[in-house]
C-alpha cells in the first residue's frame, strides 16, 4: 500500500481528512484518523496519548517520531516535505503496524507501532503533533476492531417470547379452524335460518379474512399481552435495588451502582464463568519496588540470605518506591566485593527501560507506560542513580558510559539467554522463588559486554530488516536473537501490586454462587498462586493440578492422566484447582488434545494461568 503525503490549506483540526494528508492536533483533542508521528512540541518529538477508548487502558502511552523527520516543525519546511510511505493493508491489529517512510533524497526511514498514532485517541500532556494520515474511515484500526452490537436479551425473555409466539400461533389455527367450520355451517343451514329474515336469494358472498380477524378478536385473551408489563415493572423494580445498594456505594466519590438495563438482575443470575487478568482488575496496578537480589557471591556473601536480599525499611504507601536499605549503600561505598555488581545493576535499571524524563523545577518526574518500569527508576534514583535525559538514541545518567547491552525481563526469558560463564544462577532462583511466594512481581537483571565491531555489524543487520516490508517483525526478532545472548546475570528485582480493596471478600463470594473465576496472569507460578489464596480464589485445602510441561508429548500425557483420574467427576464442576503455566498452555490448545484440556478446566471451580 503506497501513499503520498501532501499539506492541506489548513493545519488545525479537520473535520474530514484523506490519505496523505498532514494534519496538526492539538492537545486534549481525539484524533480523527490513523497517523504517522512526524513531529511534536515536546523534546526529541515525543508524545503523549491516552488509549482508553481503544484497549480500556488508563496509562498514557509514548509515541516518538523518527530521527529523521522530528525537525520538521515549520510550515515552511511541510511545503517542501516530498515523499511517500510504503505500508501494510489495514488490519485489526492494535499493537501492530509495519510501514516504511520514502523522503527524497534521504535513506528509507523505518516507521512502527511506536510513531503511530491510532484514531479514537486522544493527545495528552503535549501542546501540539503533527502527523500524515495513513488510514481513514473504515480502514482505521478502531473500525476495524468495531463490529455490531449484538442483541442482548435474557433467559426469561427468551422463554416468554417463545411461549407468546406458540400462543399466536395456536390462536391463528383455531381461528383458521373455525373460520372453515363457519364457512361449512353457512352452506348448510345459513338458508334454512328463517329468524335471520334472511332468504336465500339475498345471501352475499362471505369474507374469509373478516371471518378470521372475528375469530381472532373472539379468542385474542389466549394471548397475555399483560404479563410482558408486569414481568417489565417486576425487572424495573428489582434494577432499582441495585442502584440502592448500600454495599454498592464508592464513599469516596458518592458513586452508587447504576442498573443500566433492566434484564440486569437476571442476567447475573446466570453466570456461571468468570474470566479476569489480575494486573489492574485484582491488583491496584500501582507498583512498588521492594526487594532485589544482586550479586549472591561466594563467601561472605553466602552467609545469610538477609545480606543479598535487599529489601524495605519503614513502610509508607505515599512512595512508589519502598526500597531503603542502607546495607546495599553501605557494600557499594566500602568497596565489598559485590560492589562493581551493584553498580551495574543500578545502572541497568536507570537505562534499561522506556520512561521519559521531565524537569519541573530542580526534581525530574518521570513519565511511563509500564508501572513495573516506573518503579525500578524511582527505585534507582532513590539510590543515588538518577536517570536525566533520554533522547532517540541515547541515555544520560550520573554514572560512566559503556558499550554494554542491558537487558530485563522474567526468568524464563533471561536463564536461557545465560553465558556459561554467568555466576550465581541457583542462588538467585531460589530468591526469585522466595519473592514469588510473598506474592512479588519479578524481573531478572542481566548484561553482556560487546565490542565495537560487533555492535557495528549488529546495527547494519538491524538497520535492514528495519527497512524491509515483508516479514519485517520476523526479521528484527532474528536479530535480537543474534545480541541477544551470552548474558550475565546480575540479579532479580520485586515489585509489589497491592490487591484491590474487598477483592478477597468478592472473590469468595462469587464462589459460594457457583460461579467458576479462570484468571491469567504473567507473573512466576509462585507469585500467582500467592495471589490466589491471598484474594482467596483457592485454599490450603483446595486440591490442585499443576501442569507445567516442556513438550507436547508431556503435556498430551498429563492431561490424559488427569482426566482419566476424574474418570466420571470429569466434565462435572469439582472442588479442584488447575493451574497451568504458559508454555504448557501452547501445547494443551493445540486440536489434537484441546477437547481434553477444555474438559479437565470445565471440571474445576478455579483455573489459574501463569507466566
Amino acid at each position: 500500500m503506497l501513499l503520498n503525503f501532501t499539506l492541506p490549506s489548513s493545519l488545525s483540526w479537520l473535520k474530514k481528512v484523506n490519505v496523505g494528508d498532514i494534519v496538526k492536533t492539538l492537545n486534549e483533542e481525539f484524533l480523527p484518523a490513523d497517523m504517522i508521528l512526524i513531529s511534536s512540541s515536546e523534546p526529541q518529538s515525543m508524545c503523549y496519548v491516552a488509549t482508553a477508548n481503544l484497549d480500556g487502558e488508563t496509562n498514557l502511552k509514548i509515541r516518538q517520531a523518527s530521527l529523521e523527520v522530528a525537525g520538521i516543525i515549520k510550515e515552511g519546511q511541510l511545503v517542501n516535505l516530498d515523499g511517500k510511505i510504503e505500508c501494510e493493508e489495514p488490519d485489526r491489529q492494535f499493537n501492530n503496524f509495519v510501514g516504511t517512510l520514502y523522503l527524497r533524497g534521504k535513506s528509507p526511514i523505518s516507521v512502527g507501532p511506536d510513531q503511530m498514532l491510532l484514531r479514537g485517541t486522544q493527545l495528552k500532556n503535549t501542546q501540539w503533533i503533527i502527523g500524515v494520515v495513513i488510514y481513514t474511515g473504515f480502514e482505521t484500526k478502531l473500525m476495524q476492531n468495531s463490529v455490531k452490537s449484538p442483541l442482548k436479551r435474557s433467559q426469561v425473555e427468551k422463554v416468554t417470547n417463545m411461549q407468546i409466539l406458540i400462543l399466536l400461533l395456536l390462536l391463528f389455527g383455531i381461528s383458521a379452524v373455525s373460520c372453515v367450520g363457519a364457512t361449512i355451517w353457512n352452506k348448510m343451514y345459513l338458508e334454512n335460518i328463517w329468524y335471520m329474515g334472511i332468504s336465500g336469494k339475498c345471501i352475499t358472498p362471505h369474507n374469509h379474512v373478516f371471518d378470521i380477524l372475528v375469530f381472532i378478536i373472539l379468542y385474542h385473551n389466549l394471548v397475555p399481552i399483560s404479563l410482558l408489563l408486569t414481568l417489565e415493572t417486576v425487572k424495573f423494580i428489582q434494577a432499582q435495588f441495585i442502584n440502592w445498594d448500600e454495599d454498592m456505594h464508592y464513599e469516596q466519590n458518592d458513586l452508587y451502582a447504576m442498573a443500566r438495563t433492566s434484564n440486569l438482575n437476571e442476567e447475573l443470575g446466570q453466570v456461571k464463568y468468570l474470566f479476569s487478568d489480575k494486573t489492574g482488575t485484582l491488583t491496584c496496578n500501582t507498583m512498588a519496588f521492594k526487594k532485589c537480589t544482586i550479586a549472591v557471591l561466594a563467601g561472605a556473601i553466602r552467609d545469610s540470605w538477609s545480606k543479598v536480599i535487599f529489601c524495605i525499611l519503614p513502610h509508607s504507601r505515599a512512595s512508589f518506591c519502598e526500597f531503603n536499605d542502607p546495607k546495599l549503600l553501605e557494600n557499594f561505598e566500602d568497596g565489598h566485593p559485590s560492589s562493581e555488581y551493584i553498580k551495574e545493576f543500578l545502572t541497568l535499571l536507570c537505562v534499561c527501560h522506556t520512561v521519559i524524563p521531565e524537569r519541573c523545577g530542580n526534581d525530574i518526574l518521570y513519565q511511563a507506560s509500564s508501572p513495573d518500569e516506573a518503579a525500578l527508576v524511582k527505585g534507582a534514583k532513590k539510590l543515588g542513580f538518577v536517570f536525566t535525559t533520554r533522547t532517540p538514541y541515547s541515555v544520560t545518567i550520573e554514572v560512566v558510559r559503556h558499550l554494554r547491552l542491558y537487558c530485563k525481563g522474567a526468568d524464563t526469558v533471561i536463564y536461557e539467554r545465560l553465558s556459561k560463564d554467568s555466576l550465581f544462577v541457583e542462588d538467585t532462583l531460589k530468591h526469585l522463588e522466595i519473592f514469588a511466594t510473598e506474592g512479588l512481581r519479578t524481573l531478572c537483571i542481566a548484561y553482556t559486554d560487546l565490542t565495537e565491531t560487533e555492535y557495528q555489524d549488529w546495527l547494519q543487520e538491524y538497520k535492514k530488516a528495519s527497512a524491509i516490508s515483508q516479514n519485517r517483525i520476523q526479521r528484527l526478532e532474528e536479530c535480537y536473537e543474534i545480541i541477544e545472548k551470552e548474558f550475565l546475570l546480575l540479579g532479580a528485582t520485586a515489585i509489589e501490586d497491592r490487591l484491590q480493596a474487598n477483592v478477597p471478600e468478592t472473590i469468595s463470594t462469587l464462589l459460594k454462587a457457583n460461579i467458576k473465576i479462570w484468571v491469567l496472569t504473567g507473573d512466576k507460578q509462585e507469585t500467582a498462586v500467592n495471589i490466589a489464596f491471598s484474594c482467596k480464589l483457592i485454599s490450603s485445602t483446595t486440591p490442585r493440578i499443576y501442569l507445567n510441561a516442556d513438550s507436547f508429548e508431556v503435556t498430551q500425557q498429563a492431561i490424559n492422566h488427569n482426566c482419566g483420574d476424574l474418570g466420571n467427576l470429569l466434565g462435572k464442576e469439582n472442588d479442584l484447582a488447575l493451574i497451568i503455566d504458559g508454555e504448557t498452555l501452547k501445547y494443551a490448545l493445540r486440536f489434537e488434545i484441546q477437547k481434553k484440556f477444555l474438559d479437565l478446566a470445565l471440571s474445576c471451580r478455579a483455573v489459574l494461568c501463569c507466566r
